[in-house]
């Protein structure tokens, strides 16, 4: 019989730049928390092995002595930390691919030592960086089949779904975001340094900061709405903490397949949220009724291109305006 619960946990933490080792023993140090809570998926942010936002500005030399291949030291040890605790723990990183390209992953290892990996879809960290090309969508131990995406490819709503159609009814969604520069008027916006730098003298200004628009507040616009809409459980992972200029918000959430939040954190320092998931929420939620009403035979103009469809790095950092007046 598959299990009708699944103890799981989400961790922020702030990983330094290129410092595996470090960063490895922070995962580390969560998984033994985890194991002693009888947490069975533990879900770590996006690239928090190798580090984030500064690999934007390494040269592809830079990129490549970053990046490790799945069988490398540090995938390794989380897979160890994995068959030691009996326990699937996912994290990101820099990869070096069998294909002698590079590609921002994310890893789950699993308790009998086999590894998921997913190749983020719309990377846009470097040139160098590869997209990755296909969905990544498994059967687990536990009698219920996982999705993941990273960070930007949980923003387009047509990936949510695509792995809900291919029979998810949880998705790990490792980030790093808070803080960003976005170009669109009313979406994030850089939070000043000094206050997270003086957070621990003045914690309610770094908090209204991680509860409000350029964090907590723009999460909800759409994060709940991928759950709800698409039937399925969400194990949102995100840094926390200065990442070179920016500031990661962390607000580490669970959410479930109605949207309503199970458990989360706004605190500003590594933390780790759990939650028993009630396994027998997905069957007859909103979205998966919504699902099975579907009409495929209308979606069509879906998969066609319409000629203004960019690359992922012209996406997310052109200031060209997506409907120019005239």
């Amino acid at each position: 019989m598959p299990n009708t619960t699944l103890n799981v946990a989400s961790v922020q933490f702030q990983h330094r730049a290129g410092d595996k080792a470090y960063n490895l023993s922070r995962i580390a140090d969560f998984a033994a928390q985890a194991a002693s809570q009888g947490v069975q998926l533990l879900a770590f942010p996006e690239m928090c092995i190798t580090g984030y936002w500064h690999v934007t500005k390494l040269s592809r030399e830079g990129v490549a002595g970053l990046a490790e291949p799945l069988h490398g030291p540090s995938i390794t040890s989380v897979t160890k930390l994995a068959q030691q605790y009996q326990m699937a723990i996912g994290a990101g990183l820099t990869e070096l691919g069998e294909d002698g390209h590079f590609y921002n992953s994310y890893v789950l290892c699993m308790p009998d030592g086999t590894q998921h990996c997913h190749r983020k879809l719309h990377a846009f960290e470097h040139e160098s960086i590869h997209r990755g090309n296909q969905y990544t969508v498994f059967n687990t131990p536990w009698g219920i089949r996982i999705a993941i995406l990273i960070c930007w490819d949980n923003n387009l709503v047509e990936n949510v779904r695509a792995c809900a159609l291919l029979g998810a009814s949880l998705l790990l969604a490792p980030h790093q975001t808070g803080g960003t520069n976005s170009r669109s008027p009313h979406g994030m916006k850089p939070i000043a340094l000094e206050k997270w730098q003086q957070r621990h003298i003045n914690p309610a200004a770094i908090e209204a900061e991680f509860k409000g628009p350029n964090g907590r507040e723009w999460l909800l616009r759409w994060l709940p709405a991928r759950a709800h809409d698409n039937g399925l459980f969400i194990i949102f992972s995100n840094g926390v903490g200065q990442d070179e200029e920016e500031i990661r918000t962390g607000n580490a959430m669970i959410i479930d397949p109605y949207g309503r939040i199970i458990h989360e954190t706004w605190l500003a320092q590594d933390a780790m949220v759990a939650a028993v998931l009630d396994l027998n929420l997905v069957n007859m939620s909103t979205g998966q009724r919504w699902i099975r009403g579907r009409r495929p035979e209308l979606y069509g103009l879906l998969t066609q291109p319409t000629g203004k469809e960019l690359d992922a790095r012209e996406a997310r950092f052109s200031t060209a305006a997506t409907h120019p007046v005239d």
